[in-house]
């Protein structure tokens, strides 16, 4: 019989311990999470992440909390002049590919204020205890009119008690911890820091992600509607 455990701690106020935690759930899940995007949720992610994306072509572009690195791929075969990729996992960053890989703190970069033309942040802002602090990061290592695309699980799904699983090889299922952050407090975070929101968009259950996969037909008749993702789109106009 396989082991199972479940570690539920979706929607805690992380301490130093608890970003251990996550950081020890990542390096775990690392074995098995390819640098694309697995599941249909990610697909549509990225398909409205790459919507929102300003032209990457002679771009300095740091791929956010890159995990395996996907959109680090996809920003160099954009033809972005330098990508880097930074993570606090060094398994998931020993995937990365077409971009310089950096071990380091989503919420402490080890940059020059000014460094990029473009930041993208694919579905972890959430694993931020401070999001005003994080944002002011982000903004400071963004050039004039430079350009902040990243997205997130949707507040309200997370609200409606969804979480980010995995299952290791081990057969043990864990769920990721992630914070609640609502739109307006993104909105609120983005002008504090010296950013313009110029879009704020949302992946739908059952409309913008409709992709089939085993359970899909009743999973969307459920949750018809509910927004999923948020994706937001930022300049600097300082």
């Amino acid at each position: 019989m396989r082991q199972m455990c479940l570690l539920h701690v979706a929607g805690m106020r992380m301490s130093a311990p608890e970003e251990g935690v996550t950081l020890e759930l990542y390096d775990r899940w690392a074995e098995s999470y390819p640098p694309v995007p697995h599941n249909p949720l990610m697909r549509a992610e990225q398909a409205l992440m790459r919507r929102l994306w300003p032209a990457m072509s002679e771009r300095r572009v740091l791929d956010l909390a890159c995990g395996s690195g996907r959109y680090a791929r996809l920003l160099a075969d954009a033809g972005a002049t330098m990508v880097l990729a930074l993570d606090r996992s060094w398994r998931m960053l020993r995937q990365v590919s077409g971009a310089a890989a950096v071990l380091g703190s989503m919420t402490e970069l080890p940059f020059a204020s000014g460094s990029f033309d473009a930041v993208v942040c694919g579905l972890a802002v959430g694993h931020a205890p401070d999001l005003g602090a994080w944002m002011r990061e982000v903004a400071r290592v963004l050039a004039p009119s430079g350009a902040l695309v990243y997205s997130d699980f949707h507040p309200q799904a997370a609200a409606a008690g969804h979480t980010r699983r995995f299952r290791d090889s081990q057969g043990c299922i864990h769920s990721v911890p992630h914070h609640l952050h609502t739109v307006e407090a993104h909105r609120r975070a983005a002008s504090a820091a010296g950013l313009i929101v110029e879009a704020v968009e949302e992946v739908r259950a059952g409309i913008e992600l409709r992709e089939a996969f085993p359970g899909s037909s009743g999973i969307y008749r459920r949750w018809h509607g509910m927004p999923v993702i948020l994706a937001i789109r930022a300049v600097n106009r300082c």
